[in-house]
């Protein structure tokens, strides 16, 4: 079997309705479109959320708060995923993406589950309780830049 061969499993792939070919094709004259209005003119129809008028609920709903475009957005990784390394390993974001913890951006370590072995910790940033039990096992942790 090669490329050649591969087919799209029985039942997948459907034929598209040719609208407008006579009226025994059951979609002739106005092609499903009804009779006359916006939604029968090429290009017609109304834009998402338009309400025919009325206050749309978009403005109609209160806004509130504030959303920073410039914050940093951390991945969190828990002490209990760093289960997965062995004693006197350095943990840092390529080796927490090589065991699958992490897939991309800024890491930041948190404290929840225990460890049990030392290890070197580099990430961007590390909440108190996880740097307390880190160095509590005989670790050490590295803050790296943001850049």
């Amino acid at each position: 079997m090669d490329l050649s061969e591969l087919r799209p499993a029985k039942g997948t792939r459907h034929a598209k309705k040719r609208v407008g070919r006579g009226e025994a094709s059951g979609t002739g004259k106005t092609s499903g479109r009804g009779h006359k209005g916006q939604g029968s003119r090429s290009g017609g129809g109304v834009r998402p959320g338009f309400e025919g008028g009325q206050m749309p609920l978009t403005r109609r709903v209160p806004k509130r708060g504030f959303h920073n475009l410039f914050r940093t957005e951390y991945t969190p990784v828990n002490l209990d995923g760093l289960g997965a390394f062995e004693a006197g390993a350095e943990v840092s974001p390529e080796t927490l993406r090589g065991k699958g913890l992490l897939k991309r951006g800024l890491v930041k370590i948190l404290g929840r589950g225990e460890i049990d072995r030392p290890l070197t910790v580099k990430a961007h940033g590390f909440s108190q309780s996880a740097r307390r039990k880190i160095e509590a096992a005989g670790g050490s942790v590295e803050v790296l830049s943001h850049a």
